[in-house]
């Protein structure tokens, strides 16, 4: 199976599904739980069949799902593949899809000094540290429950920004939110980098990123 890249996954047409830092998710409202549980069993069920199995998580009113092939650390085909069929299962139960509210977080340190201080956040967060040519170094949870934290490097010059968040989202939904964030009093620092990122900050200048597959190759 080969990697598909975000322009390959738009194409794709997935109403509901939103691609995500390689990964495809989406929210599936059941309204009440014996639904949801439904669903889940039939996701289940469809998953054996393919051999190919998504991460679920099963709330009150919803199903969060997330695609990724994990031999591939992407999205191929079989999770386009998947994702149609979980479509036509949520259909099927009544069930709609939205993808948003849907996004995946993570921690950026910045920092002039990452590998002396990677170690130390390795520990207390009780995370592997990953690295590679694809993915830098950063620190990831095991069991995918907490944010992956990355190092970004940066000037030592104090004050100096410290923590700040990447919130992925899909492209559809950047401009909503960046509305949402002026008119709750935050600003835009720069859209320099857009559509791969923008970057906000909030009235004490706490800064965040919004991020999306478009423009950066995968």
């Amino acid at each position: 199976m080969s990697k598909l890249t975000g322009q390959q996954i738009a194409d794709e047409g997935l109403d509901g599904w939103a691609y995500l830092l390689g990964g495809l998710q989406t929210r599936i409202h059941t309204k009440n739980f014996p639904t949801g549980l439904s669903v889940v069993n039939a996701i289940g069920a469809a998953a054996e069949e393919m051999n190919h199995h998504p991460d679920l998580n099963l709330r009150y009113t919803h199903v969060d799902v997330r695609l990724t092939s994990h031999d591939e650390r992407a999205v191929t085909d079989r999770d386009v593949r998947l994702a149609r069929i979980i479509s036509s299962i949520a259909a099927d139960a009544g069930a709609q899809l939205e993808s948003s509210n849907v996004s995946r977080l993570e921690l950026a340190l910045d920092t002039p000094a990452g590998e002396s201080i990677l170690p130390f956040w390795a520990a207390v967060l009780a995370m592997e540290h990953l690295s590679g040519p694809d993915i830098g170094d950063e620190l990831r949870d095991p069991a995918d429950v907490l944010p992956t934290v990355w190092f970004q490097t940066s000037g030592s010059e104090e004050p100096r920004q410290r923590w700040h968040l990447d919130v992925w989202v899909d492209p559809a939904q950047v401009q909503p939110r960046i509305d949402a964030a002026l008119a709750a009093g935050g600003t835009l620092v720069s859209d320099a980098e857009a559509p791969s990122f923008w970057v906000l900050a909030d009235p004490e200048g706490n800064r965040a990123c919004l991020c999306t597959w478009q423009a950066r190759g995968w």
